[in-house]
């Protein structure tokens, strides 16, 4: 009889536990995808506080051009009005999760213009995200210019 309530007690518990636990992953795919699309936002608006809250203190961005950016210094670029978007069109969305870690890579165009060069062109983009005291953070992010 015993063994009958512990098998019950666990099938019960399986059939809660799983579906949640599928849910909670395709969850965090749709607020990465939140996530990601409201950077692009804030990149086309020039809204650097924004990036401040999304970006993990030990943020690391590198560029197409091979530079590394800290969280601080990505952001003054934006404050300053040193990096400005006049374009961006972000596709070929993927997103993977892995528990508290998630992957996104995408296709870009876009056109700005940083510390007075203009730049025109498709990337291919990488953010690696990690959630971080129950809410997501970049912590990295790679673009690599696409070839012509």
């Amino acid at each position: 009889m015993k063994w009958q309530r512990i098998a019950l007690m666990f099938t019960i518990l399986s059939l809660l536990v799983v579906p949640l636990a599928w849910s909670q992953g395709g969850n965090a795919e749709q607020q990465i995808k939140t996530l990601s699309d409201q950077i692009s936002a804030a990149m086309l608006k020039g809204d650097a506080s924004f990036l401040e809250k999304v970006y993990a203190d030990d943020y690391t961005g590198i560029r197409g051009d091979g530079s590394v950016l800290t969280k601080a210094q990505e952001v003054e670029l934006f404050k300053s009005g040193a990096f400005k978007y006049e374009a961006l069109k972000v596709q070929d969305w993927k997103v993977r999760v892995y528990g508290n870690t998630a992957v996104t890579t995408s296709l870009s165009f876009s056109k700005n213009v940083r510390n007075g060069k203009p730049f025109s062109g498709d990337t291919r983009n990488t953010r690696v995200w990690v959630k971080q005291m129950g809410k997501w953070k970049c912590v990295a992010y790679q673009t690599t210019r696409v070839s012509q």
